[in-house]
């Protein structure tokens, strides 16, 4: 089944994954409404380089997603702007790594509030149109660390597993209502968030980035290569196209072995 027409909701898509994301569905024929964070007239540049590549509407939207209000009202003018939401992508992420007994609570609480809380509040806004359609794809972007844990990451992986967790209740109670919910759990990714955790590793052990890398991603992962952001905007199309509809609450994997293991 064809996607075009469709009406994508993507957060965190001004950069990583959400952006390879929101390329990928608009090369499929679907408006886009991108939300995150950055400079104004670089995201607004961004935006109207995507619609001419692709001849599809573009919209952005700032919404603080650690703020359930912000949330609803970018639900709200998706639909009023773009028309529905069909399609929604729950991407935005952040991270913050250090020992438990060091690590600082209003970090827990941005985490859990950006990587988990968003996503409850994005679907309970979006579902409601969904279900009285009686089509619509959640994809929620979680993590290897969604179903393994690493150490000094505790707001991440907890955050990661809830989502999971959000991911098959959702996928239950959405049952043959022709809305389903899926989750997508990358291992390392070249993202600005993993280039981060390879610059500390090679500040810390005055090593080379590229050194820094392959230590880093060979630690976890088997096949010691980042995945590209574009394979996981490939499993995002798959996840919203017909050939998925029949998956409920699972989580896709990507991620070179780590879990295999």
């Amino acid at each position: 089944m064809s996607l075009e027409g469709r009406v994508a909701l993507v957060t965190g898509s001004t950069s990583g994954i959400g952006l390879a994301i929101a390329r990928a569905f608009a090369a499929e024929g679907c408006s886009i409404m991108m939300n995150g964070l950055g400079e104004v007239a670089a995201i607004h540049k961004l935006r109207d380089a995507l619609a001419g590549e692709t001849g599809v509407t573009v919209a952005y939207h700032g919404a603080d997603v650690t703020k359930p209000a912000e949330i609803a009202d970018l639900v709200a003018a998706t639909q009023k702007t773009l028309g529905s939401v069909d399609i929604l992508v729950n991407n935005a992420g952040i991270q913050h790594v250090d020992p438990v007994e060091r690590f600082p609570p209003e970090k827990w609480d941005a985490i859990i509030a950006v990587n988990l809380s968003a996503s409850f509040h994005t679907i309970r806004a979006a579902l409601p149109d969904m279900k009285r359609k009686g089509w619509g794809r959640i994809v929620n972007i979680a993590s290897t660390h969604g179903l393994v844990a690493s150490t000094h990451k505790v707001a991440y992986v907890a955050a990661k597993h809830g989502l999971i967790g959000l991911t098959k209740v959702i996928g239950i109670e959405c049952a043959d209502s022709g809305v389903t919910c899926n989750a997508i759990c990358p291992g390392f990714v070249a993202t600005p968030l993993a280039l981060a955790q390879i610059e500390t590793k090679a500040k810390a052990d005055k090593i080379s980035m590229e050194q820094a890398g392959r230590l880093l991603i060979g630690e976890k992962q088997p096949q010691a290569r980042f995945t590209k952001a574009e394979q996981i905007a490939g499993l995002a199309v798959f996840l919203a196209s017909d050939s998925a509809s029949n998956m409920q609450g699972t989580a896709l994997v990507s991620d070179g072995g780590w879990t295999a293991q």
